[in-house]
């Protein structure tokens, strides 16, 4: 490069053209390392997930390269998740026992959002939802909004649409008014403190109705010492009567009032013992994150950011199959990312696609198949741009001189956690954001 002319005026920094000139670079880094491995895989070498070639007679076995012997292929490791997540991924189905394992646990998670479909559940919601209240709320918060956007010169479109409104509105009555946090449930005879036991067998009607595991406490009380059992329901029915729960009952029975009042709804699982909800909003054409333990609208940043929590799979299910949305909750996967090794990340796309699949069938009208298609190819331009947009701002970072902070509200403090006790949060670590190195005692149940 040549010397620049000493004559001329620095130029000033420009980050929009240092993101321009970043995104190319990851582009063509993208397809050379694709195009090397293309180059770099003999024609006469077998995929791991094909199926086996004919056996030959041993004379005509061809001889194994040495650097790839069976011992060395036993102990190979997974690759990282940061490694692999900008590479482009041919769909692969899983092979080894770990994958499989994974494969049949996603297809298990899947149903649960199936049975917000059910009408007669749907009736029995709205029945317990204070619908005036609700949709009177909503359309206040929708003219308020129209008013502002309409105030603005040039006039804008209101950032959220009427039926974003009946969500938030249903979120602030079922967060402060309907369902109830459960740390240890105090005793039912004489509503004294309890401490845990540990867990105990289901009744065969708490297994009717959704309950895997039963949690036992015993009063405080010296004068009673009675037992409590708290079954974890996983029946939504049954949580409309219990109105109480955690992390896990919160958003299942969420998830589905907001499918009764009409929304478009995902239940997220995360793989470190966390449940949240996302709802579709038609005004921004995407997915919303709402998590109603903490009354939390559009914060996908809340966990990692706010809680300190580090995740490695965040697998949004819902009616209409299942993606991977790490990304709108992990942007920095350097400090708040987990290793992804339950299975290569080709198979984790072959096992969301077959799940798609498997929600999209014959029930689905062509017209809808091709309006979730563009849908999906929406959000992975969008879930790729989070990631362009981080490290972007990393390299912003780097740019700084003499240890200069980042400019006034670049850094957006989020909140911690308010629901669970102390105690909890700390055990499970989501009591605030700690350094990532920082030693964890073990999590709790969600």
């Amino acid at each position: 490069m040549a010397d620049q002319d000493p004559r001329r005026p620095p130029q000033p920094f420009n980050p929009h053209e240092l993101t321009q000139q970043f995104e190319q670079l990851l582009r063509t880094r993208r397809l050379n390392a694709f195009s090397q491995r293309t180059r770099s895989r003999p024609s006469s070498q077998s995929s791991p997930y094909s199926s086996p070639a004919p056996s030959r007679h041993p004379s005509q076995q061809a001889p194994h390269p040495p650097s790839r012997s069976i011992h060395d292929s036993q102990n190979h490791q997974l690759p990282s998740y940061s490694s692999l997540r900008n590479l482009p991924k041919v769909p692969s189905p899983p092979q080894d026992p770990g994958s499989l394992r994974f494969r049949n646990q996603l297809l298990s998670l899947s149903v649960g959002p199936t049975k917000y479909e059910n009408p007669g559940l749907l009736d029995e919601a709205l029945t317990v939802i204070p619908l005036d209240r609700i949709y009177g709320e909503a359309e206040d918060e929708s003219q308020l909004l129209q008013a502002q956007a309409a105030s603005m010169d040039p006039p804008q479109k209101p950032e959220w649409g009427y039926q974003d409104c009946v969500i938030r509105a249903l979120l602030k009555w079922f967060k402060r008014t309907f369902f109830t946090f459960v740390n240890n449930p105090p005793c039912p005879g004489c509503g004294s403190p309890t401490t845990a036991l540990g867990m105990t067998p289901p009744t065969p009607d708490e297994s009717a109705r959704g309950a895997g595991r039963v949690e036992l406490y015993k009063c405080t009380a010296s004068e009673c010492r009675a037992f409590e059992r708290f079954p974890r329901y996983g029946d939504v029915w049954a949580l409309l009567q219990t109105r109480r729960g955690r992390c896990g009952e919160w958003a299942n029975c969420f998830s589905m009032l907001c499918r009764a009042v009409g929304g478009r709804v995902r239940w997220v699982w995360n793989a470190e013992d966390h449940a949240w909800t996302e709802v579709y909003s038609e005004q921004q054409k995407r997915w919303i994150h709402v998590d109603a333990c903490e009354e939390a609208w559009d914060n996908p940043r809340l966990y990692t950011e706010g809680w300190g929590k580090r995740m490695s799979y965040c697998i949004a299910f819902s009616a209409e199959g299942a993606t991977d949305v790490t990304r709108r909750y992990v942007r920095d996967a350097s400090n708040h990312g987990l290793d992804r090794n339950r299975a290569p990340e080709e198979v984790l796309v072959w096992i969301t696609d077959e799940i798609k699949k498997l929600r999209r069938g014959d029930n689905t009208s062509k017209d809808d198949r091709r309006r979730l298609v563009v849908e999906d190819h929406r959000e992975e331009k969008e879930l790729r741009g989070y990631v362009v947009r981080a490290l972007a701002a990393g390299l912003d970072r780097i740019t700084l001189s003499d240890g200069q902070p980042s400019p006034a509200g670049e850094e957006q403090k989020l909140p911690e956690r308010i629901s669970g006790s102390q105690a909890w949060r700390e055990a499970r670590g989501e009591a605030g954001n700690r350094p990532p190195s920082a030693e964890r005692p073990p999590r709790g149940g969600h």
